[in-house]
């Protein structure tokens, strides 16, 4: 469907976007693989919190400085990588299928 609204029924892809697809596909693979790495690696780094329980427990949320600075710690910068990594692994996945769309229609 997508190859259909990009190009008419009978045209042909120019040969330099058949030759641009198949680089850019296993560069997008070995991005995801990288990424999915990070993305293991900063997942396995970060600290398990429990804080959430015993706030529950004691009945209120006890605001303090290392509370308000969370995003400037160790936890909090892990946890900003590990948004990333998931973004790009997302984005490059559909690009790949993307490409696979264009070049091999159904």
């Amino acid at each position: 469907m997508l190859k259909t609204l990009l190009f008419a029924e009978g045209d042909l892809l120019p040969d330099w976007v058949i030759t641009t697809l198949s680089i850019v596909r296993p560069c997008l693979i070995a991005l995801i693989a990288v990424c999915a790495v990070g993305l293991i690696i900063t997942t396995l780094l970060q600290s398990n919190s429990n804080d959430n329980n015993s706030q529950a427990l004691s009945g209120g949320v006890h605001e303090s400085y290392y509370s308000q600075n969370k995003g400037e710690t160790r936890d909090g910068k892990l946890k900003k990588a590990t948004i990333i990594f998931a973004s790009i692994i997302a984005v490059c996945a559909l690009l790949y299928f993307i490409t696979l769309i264009i070049n091999n229609p159904v």
